[in-house]
């Protein structure tokens, strides 16, 4: 199973991986990225994330087309989360399987960087001092 999508429920890691799962799939590598309580020396006590929905889900399907052409994987899921989370919460989880490690590492690495840079999903940081920011997928403040 290979796709994008955007969910505003908890992220059930070993459910994600599960749908990875093949026979000829001798490696399945995922990454998680999660809420941490502390950015650009600031602390972090929530998020809260929002998509435009019709193109973050196009380009995240783009991202994992190209992955699949670029590297050797059988397949390759990525599930963002949109919403209120809290320190610890899963934020991102990415996954590909392929029949050897290397083409795994090297797409859910291409996924999540590009997820990253090129999706239209925006943080908003809650900070302990009671300020907020808005954030791109990149980091960097809208």
């Amino acid at each position: 199973m290979s796709g994008f999508r955007l969910s505003d429920t908890a992220l059930e890691p070993a459910a994600l991986a599960q749908e990875l799962a093949s026979a000829s799939a001798g490696a399945c590598v995922t990454f998680e990225g999660r809420v941490r309580n502390h950015n650009e020396g600031k602390a972090v006590l929530r998020l809260g994330y929002q998509a435009y929905a019709p193109l973050a889900l196009a380009e995240g399907e783009r991202i994992l087309a190209e992955a699949q052409a670029r590297f050797a994987i059988e397949h390759a899921l990525c599930v963002h989360r949109t919403g209120e989370l809290a320190i610890g919460d899963i934020a991102v989880w990415v996954g590909a399987s392929a029949a050897h490690r290397d083409a795994a590492f090297a797409a859910c690495r291409y996924v999540i960087d590009e997820i990253k840079r090129r999706v239209p999903i925006w943080k908003n940081e809650f900070y302990a001092d009671g300020a907020s920011g808005w954030l791109h997928p990149d980091g960097t403040p809208v």
